[in-house]
């Protein structure tokens, strides 16, 4: 079993503010060269949407989408295709729900590579310097029952789940 970033999205709602480093090797640089990258703000949306996210099987939001770069993975969740993505905003409109917010699916180019060939077997530096104990490195798999979800290979969240 493998390391994965835990997110613990029942702490983060409560956070107000809440950042941390990110050793993210291609930081998206603002015009006065500093990253313009929150951390885990990627990793952050990606959690949200799985629990948030309805799951539709009539999913509006990919039929809004001008540019098709909405689909559902093999696990039913909402994903987004970065380089089709104009962020007109239909997603959110067609929602039916109101779940697609504009902050849960962000036009962010950067993206978290999870400091592989950085990191050198120690946690990434997101989870280093997290203070507040919503990001863990740990050696976990899906577990429902714990409220504990696998987002990728290296990321679970932990949040009670939307129920249907």
């Amino acid at each position: 079993m493998s390391k994965k970033i835990l997110i613990d999205l029942e702490k983060y709602y409560k956070t107000k503010n809440f950042s941390t480093e990110c050793s993210y090797f291609y930081h998206q640089v603002t015009a006065n060269d500093a990253p313009k990258n929150n951390g885990v703000e990627k990793l952050l949306a990606k959690a949200a949407q799985f629990v948030i996210c309805r799951q539709c099987k009539r999913a509006d939001c990919i039929m809004a989408c001008p540019n098709e770069a909405l689909e559902k993975n093999k696990d039913g969740i909402l994903q987004r295709y970065l380089m089709r993505c104009t962020s007109c905003k239909n997603c959110s409109v067609a929602c039916p729900f109101g779940t697609t917010y504009l902050d849960i699916l962000p036009y962010k180019t950067s993206q978290c590579d999870y400091c592989i060939g950085r990191s050198n077997g120690a946690p990434p530096k997101c989870v280093e310097a997290d203070k507040t104990g919503i990001l863990s490195w740990v050696e976990a798999e899906e577990d429902e029952l714990k409220n504990i979800y696998k987002i990728s290979d290296k990321l679970l969240v932990y949040s009670l789940k939307w129920k249907k």
